[in-house]
């Protein structure tokens, strides 16, 4: 037992830098890196195909070329990897499509620009961005939740911008319904190239094979929505003559 308890005292305590070469640290971060992205790009396509309730660990795993338990140890367990996949499949976040531009300082149709370049800009962007897409528009047919978060955190404040954006160059001081009818008709002028994917792939592919292509959607998108505006402005104007002359 003395012997056992010298040897004790005299072993040295081993650290992680004692026992494994730095070389192999740096080998075993790189490698659980990449576990960590397979699972992550592995759970994005099969949710995005099978959607949460129909995909298991043991499918996400099996995918990815790793074991099961990985996923508790990246993401604690299959609803963290489902808000890994969905948070981190778009890219950095943006609170609204305003921010980095100086929007209200531009014309009207620069700012719409500046608009539809940061909402069409994924559409150029990797595969993974892609699925990214597909698992959002599923969220909204299957929502787990992360749906309403993606609202509070993201397209309330763009849509927020949007309308402010309508006031001023409506010259408008109070936000209506129908401000905020036209700002959800001017974004949906490019959620169509979102949703319609399929459909334009196999009626007219040309129009989204290339980034130059989404280019032009960006411009005309933006003379649409120009025009919009301007109608809807000459629209109210007409009325509130109308309505002072009914005064009179």
């Amino acid at each position: 037992m003395a012997v056992m308890n010298a040897a004790k005292k005299t072993s040295p305590s081993l650290t992680p830098d004692d026992s494994v070469p730095e070389a192999d640290q740096r080998r075993q971060r790189a490698d659980g890196a990449e576990a960590r992205q397979r699972l992550l790009h592995a759970a994005l396509r099969l949710f995005a195909e099978k959607g949460f309730s129909k995909t298991s660990t043991r499918d996400i795993a099996q995918t990815a070329g790793v074991n099961v338990a990985s996923i508790k140890y990246y993401f604690g367990d299959k609803d963290g990897l489902y808000r890994a996949a969905f948070a981190e499949s778009m890219g950095p976040e943006c609170n609204s499509w305003s921010e980095g531009h100086d929007v209200h300082a531009l014309s009207l149709r620069d700012a719409l620009m500046v608009f539809y370049k940061e909402f069409l800009a994924p559409l150029k962007q990797s595969e993974t961005t892609q699925l990214g897409i597909l698992l959002h528009f599923r969220e909204v047919l299957e929502p787990t939740g992360m749906w309403q978060e993606e609202i509070d955190r993201q397209i309330k404040p763009s849509h927020a911008a949007l309308v402010q954006l309508l006031l001023k160059h409506m010259q408008v001081e109070q936000e209506d319904d129908e401000i905020h009818r036209l700002a959800f008709s001017i974004a949906g002028l490019a959620m169509q190239v979102y949703i319609n994917d399929d459909i334009l792939r196999a009626i007219r592919p040309s129009l989204i094979a290339r980034d130059d292509e989404l280019e032009r959607w960006t411009t005309q998108l933006t003379g649409y929505a120009e025009a919009m505006v301007l109608a809807a402005a000459a629209q109210r104007r007409k009325l509130a003559s109308q309505s002072e002359q009914q005064q009179k």
